[in-house]
């Protein structure tokens, strides 16, 4: 069987001095959020991943979206650095989380800049969002760690959402999914679905037909539904005030050493 591991990290009490770029700030409720964690991690180990807590970095507000710190490419960990100063201190766990696994660690280095919800993997082709968190540095600097193992690389401007997988994420067959108001360049996807709401285009693949999406995307939630998919519904409302989706609340890992 595939080992399915995702790495995740506990909320910061700080949770609510948390980054907001591209909406209004909007209170956050901790002990709301905390239970929205661990419904969200509950539903990642029932459906066969085993859950790796990373140290938490109690001092970095934003370090529950674990997922920006680190990007994976078979078992190569890419270490990422931030275009957010303030959460640069998110990356010395995870480094040592993913260097237990065995995995091995690169790192992007200053002038770059990278955030790991702007990369989306679709087969091997590797979708990098060049957008507020991640430069033109940085995307070269993804070419060059994953290329030499197969990957293709392809940029991709983002101006309207924080991060490349705030627009656009994938389904099990490799249809590039979102919500196009919210798209800079939707033609760079040769197939893409459009998807009626925002939150509707991040999808977590569970395994088999299963998607881990937020609950409310319910609209979207029928629409895979009568694609054949069997979408698994979360609360992450806490997280959304943060323009956090179910992506940037862990890191999969699949296959490792394959």
């Amino acid at each position: 069987m595939p080992s399915k591991k995702a790495l995740v990290r506990r909320p910061s009490p700080r949770l609510a001095e948390g980054l907001v770029t591209h909406i209004e700030r909007a209170g956050v409720d901790f002990d709301r959020a905390v239970e929205q964690w661990e419904a969200y991690t509950e539903a990642l180990r029932t459906h066969g991943w085993e859950t790796i807590e990373v140290d938490p970095a109690d001092d970095c507000p934003d370090s529950v979206f674990v997922e920006d710190t680190v990007v994976m490419y078979r078992n190569v960990a890419l270490i990422a650095r931030s275009g957010a100063e303030s959460r640069r201190g998110e990356t010395p766990g995870v480094e040592e989380a993913v260097a237990a696994l065995g995995c091995s660690v690169n790192w992007v280095w200053e002038p770059g800049t990278l955030d790991g919800g702007d990369v989306l993997k679709v087969g091997d082709t590797v979708y990098v969002g060049r957008g507020g968190r991640t430069n033109a540095a940085g995307v070269r600097q993804v070419r060059a760690a994953f290329e030499p193992l197969g990957a293709r690389v392809v940029a991709v401007p983002v101006a309207r959402v924080l991060h490349l997988k705030s627009a656009v994420t994938a389904l099990p067959d490799g249809t590039v999914v979102g919500h196009v108001p919210h798209m800079d360049a939707p033609s760079l996807f040769p197939r893409f679905l459009p998807v009626p709401e925002g939150p509707g285009s991040h999808v977590v693949l569970l395994g088999g037909n299963r998607l881990l999406m937020a609950a409310s995307a319910p609209k979207t939630a029928e629409l895979f539904a009568d694609l054949g998919y069997e979408p698994v519904p979360v609360d992450i409302g806490e997280f959304e005030k943060l323009e956090g989706c179910v992506t940037c609340l862990s890191v999969r890992l699949r296959d490792l050493h394959a």
